[in-house]
């Protein structure tokens, strides 16, 4: 098995330590959440780069790794509903789109289609990892005190900027995330709407 395949298996290996320590009352086990999902975010951006860098594509890759990242995001927006820290119906539009769009390429494969990634799709995977990380940083900077309370907790309009920065993300995450999705499935909707 090769490193970028090695990777993303450790991203569900990630996921699973993100969601037990997400869960689990240890000490600051919020800043633990956070470490660990960087470290998958990491992951994801490496096995990709080295993949390519390294010609190591493999089908094993290419099918598992944007599994993995679906899974590691999808998680953690459950994760947050479970926690009150984001409301149910946001979650319902990305885990909804995910599968939907996971679909039309299990579709498109049944017909010898391969659909690329486009560019909507990516600003969305970046809006979505900027939120996941401001949510986890907001439940956990002040256990990093007084480091934490000094950068994230200085008011703006009577709460902390991070809130207000978080409250923008889930926002934006949530509009690409709906946006996107809706763009790719009009785009290839010859695909299903052949089969209707």
């Amino acid at each position: 098995m090769n490193l970028p395949n090695k990777l993303t298996i450790s991203r569900f290996i990630l996921t699973i330590a993100f969601l037990g320590v997400m869960f689990s009352q240890v000490r600051g086990h919020q800043t633990i959440a956070l470490i660990l999902f960087i470290a998958g975010g990491i992951s994801d951006f490496l096995d990709g780069y080295i993949a390519r860098r390294d010609k190591l594509i493999t089908n094993f890759g290419i099918l598992m790794d944007p599994l993995a990242d679906k899974i590691m995001v999808c998680s953690a927006f459950i994760a947050f509903v479970g926690l009150r820290l984001m409301p149910a119906w946001m979650v319902v539009i990305i885990v909804a789109r995910e599968l939907a769009i996971t679909g039309l390429r299990l579709l498109a494969v049944s017909k010898q289609v391969v659909l690329a990634a486009e560019g909507y799709g990516k600003h969305k995977t970046i809006s979505q990892i900027v939120a996941i990380i401001s949510i986890l940083v907001g439940i956990s900077y002040k256990q990093w005190d007084p480091l934490g309370t000094s950068i994230f907790g200085w008011q703006v309009f009577g709460a902390p900027w991070l809130y207000w920065f978080t409250q923008i993300a889930i926002w934006a995450a949530v509009g690409l995330t709906f946006i996107s999705g809706w763009l790719y499935l009009w785009r290839n909707r010859k695909l299903y709407l052949d089969d209707m």
